[in-house]
């Protein structure tokens, strides 16, 4: 096999396979579960071994899931590491753990989600949402960024969501965060061209998680006595009410949205689920922004039974095809 002479950060020469050396390094965020456990082990899987995976969690207690997927590639294409997006020392450390601090692959992928009237919900649980949202992209980029432009080489991947163009009913500050990093790329965008980066939001609609699962969790259980009875109603009988048929009608799998990652040139935005393009679609058609607000107010308000009957016969097609959607498994 044949062997090149590197530099440790030591100092000292040490022999490394010139497979490893043409590996890619990949660092990825929020891995305990959903896209980002299943990007890992995608890319940490691959025939061609084109990727060496440092797979990063805020909790390692909860790595256990990622192990076993992992299985024999642990250790070896894969590594898993503690980064927590909202702690920039955390992701110091993380970064200059990684050989030469060389990241080619960032995956921004750790995120939370919030759902529910705004009056039940506090200031604090809203700056968290944009604090790991947002400001934990900005935190990772301060860090990673620099290096890529030295070196003139990189691709910065962002898991952003639809509702990052369009805004969904109880989904108020989760938009705003995603609203945030879509505009924040938007410019990065054009400096990262000068340097010869790549930057690319992946947009899914609904994806069938335990982060997903954890937002309608906490909806459940949500106390709603400081809104007025129309909105708590509004929130627990039309929108909680329709969460899970629209992930079972709608809903792709983490496995689907890692497939799209690795597509060979991908565009700057890509949506992930061709189901849910018409709604995102209507931001488009109207400039002054009327018609896809009118249009999801009628939805909802208006033609419910239409709207029910639509998802009902997706998700029948779906069933069909074997790829229609519980929260947390797929139908049998």
């Amino acid at each position: 096999i044949p062997q090149s002479v590197a530099k440790e950060p030591g100092g000292c020469c040490s022999y490394r396979n010139s497979e490893e050396m043409a590996r890619r390094n990949v660092l990825i965020t929020g891995c305990s579960s959903g896209i980002g456990l299943a990007l890992a082990v995608k890319m940490a899987k691959d025939e061609q071994k084109r990727f060496k995976v440092y797979a990063t969690m805020r909790n390692l207690a909860k790595k256990e899931p990622l192990e076993e997927a992992a299985g024999q590639r642990l250790g070896k294409t894969l590594e898993i590491k503690q980064l927590d997006v909202c702690d920039e020392q955390s992701i110091k450390a993380c970064v200059n753990s990684i050989p030469d601090r060389r990241i080619d692959v960032l995956v921004s992928n750790a995120g939370m989600g919030l759902i529910g009237p705004i009056e039940c919900q506090t200031i604090e649980e809203m700056k968290t949402v944009m604090d790991t949202n947002f400001f934990g992209l900005v935190r990772l980029l301060k860090e990673i960024l620099p290096d890529m432009k030295r070196r003139k080489s990189g691709h910065i991947v962002i898991i952003s969501s639809v509702m990052g163009i369009q805004g969904i009913l109880f989904n108020d500050v989760y938009a705003a965060s995603k609203f945030a990093v879509e505009g924040f790329c938007e410019s990065l965008a054009i400096q990262a061209l000068k340097f010869k980066l790549q930057l690319s939001l992946i947009e899914p609609g609904p994806v069938v998680t335990e982060f997903e699962r954890k937002v309608f969790e906490d909806g459940m259980k949500m106390d709603l006595s400081a809104a007025d009875k129309e909105t708590a109603e509004m929130f627990t009988n039309i929108y909680l009410k329709n969460y899970k048929q629209i992930f079972q009608s709608l809903g792709q799998s983490a496995e689907d949205v890692a497939e799209i990652i690795l597509a060979e040139n991908p565009p700057f935005r890509h949506q992930t689920n061709t189901l849910y393009t018409p709604m995102t679609t209507l931001k488009y058609a109207d400039p002054n922004g009327d018609l896809p607000i009118d249009i999801f107010y009628k939805m909802v308000f208006q033609h419910d039974k239409v709207f029910s009957a639509s998802l009902n016969f997706i998700k029948l097609l779906r069933w069909r095809s074997r790829k229609s959607f519980d929260l947390g498994k797929p139908s049998q």
